[in-house]
């Protein structure tokens, strides 16, 4: 990227991650997100997430440096050399889910994820799910305790710990993935093209009820839940020389 001479530092709520803040921006200089060449985040994945929903409408990408627990889409932390690194980084453009999310009463609810939108049951009985895509009706009907479509970015979050696969950063296409499922007992997902839109109607919800997800903005008692790319929306994430999305992803599969 182009010199980054005006810098944004945002941290999350830990004290190792607002020490750091003030660190950095007492050592470069410390500007309004809406004035900045380059917004370097402060914190874990969750904080990541956050960051770069609240800066969509911003032309910065978004640098990030662990403070936190996983860190899968942050680099490392240093305080030195952090200009060189901020010009040498990789770019990552990646384009969040869209969610449309119809609860009893008639709410319709709508957010934007950048790892995944799922759906989760929400009382002790298993959720059972009908599962639409692109208008035609693919399962009649799947027994579970949730759902999700992922992209490729949230592939190693929620969607690899339900056994989901892992994509590639540059792959055209979203997975869905199915949590515990009891029928079809042997049903593990699918692979969808990336402008699929896809379904979930929730049957029986007053007896089973079912909750939506994107992102941690939680919907309850929901009766359908649609989900496609947003491909208005791309968020830019910059990743150090050889620590990208891509290589993230592939060294993740030989761990």
């Amino acid at each position: 990227m182009p010199a980054a001479r005006n810098i944004a530092f945002l941290a999350s709520e830990m004290p190792i991650a607002e020490e750091a803040r003030d660190r950095l921006a007492a050592r470069y200089g410390q500007h309004k997100p809406s004035e900045a060449d380059v917004i370097v985040a402060l914190g874990g994945d969750g904080f990541m997430l956050s960051t770069l929903h609240a800066t969509q409408a911003l032309e910065a990408p978004v640098y990030g440096m662990n403070r936190g627990t996983v860190g899968f889409l942050m680099n490392e932390y240093a305080e030195d050399g952090l200009i060189d690194r901020l010009e040498c980084a990789e770019e990552a453009v990646i384009n969040p889910l869209h969610m449309r999310a119809l609860s009893e009463g008639g709410r319709v609810t709508e957010a934007l994820a950048i790892n995944e939108v799922s759906l989760l049951r929400a009382g002790p009985q298993a959720a059972k799910l009908r599962i639409w895509v692109d208008g035609k009706l693919r399962m009649e009907e799947l027994v579970c305790d949730g759902a999700l479509v992922s992209t490729p970015a949230g592939s190693t979050a929620y969607n690899y710990s339900a056994h989901g696969p892992i994509l590639p950063i540059d792959a055209d296409v979203l997975a869905l993935t199915a949590m515990a499922a009891f029928r079809p007992r042997r049903w593990r997902g699918a692979l969808l093209p990336k402008g699929a839109v896809v379904k979930f109607e929730v049957m029986d919800h007053l007896k089973r009820p079912v909750m939506a997800d994107a992102d941690s903005r939680s919907v309850a008692n929901v009766i359908s839940v649609e989900i496609r790319s947003e491909p208005s929306v791309a968020h830019r994430i910059l990743f150090d020389p050889g620590h990208g999305l891509e290589e993230r992803l592939i060294k993740e599969q030989f761990s």
